[in-house]
């Protein structure tokens, strides 16, 4: 079975996009930094070092320092598919993070985007 395109795309070529969309909103490159610290557990050291050495996804979920318990708490639709439904577990990261930028790009707290009101741990 070949793997999706995506796992080996490199994470540097869209975190641009992720950036554009949030910034072509009114939300900040730094707002997206957040969200991916929280979701992942890159410092910002770790993010630039990522996006210096062009890691693909499928490195940037499997090397991920410390992948945010409370990502479970994700839900709804990304490119016509719910988040939560999804079954295998890369391509489920890379829809959470899609997810959480669709968020931003649409306005919503920072709170809410980071689930701090209703945490699992």
């Amino acid at each position: 079975m070949t793997k999706h395109r995506i796992y080996t795309m490199s994470f540097a070529g869209v975190y641009p996009h992720y950036v554009a969309k949030a910034e072509k909103k009114g939300r900040t490159k730094a707002e997206v930094d957040e969200i991916i610290h929280w979701l992942t557990g890159y410092g910002q050291r770790g993010l630039d070092n990522v996006i210096e050495k062009k890691t693909d996804f499928e490195h940037f979920f499997a090397e991920a320092p410390k992948l945010n318990p409370n990502r479970k708490l994700i839900k709804g639709v990304v490119c016509g598919i719910r988040v939560e439904d999804i079954e295998e577990p890369l391509m489920q990261e890379v829809r959470y993070l899609d997810k959480l930028i669709d968020e931003l790009a649409r306005g919503k707290k920072m709170e809410k985007i980071l689930r701090e009101d209703n945490l699992l741990i």
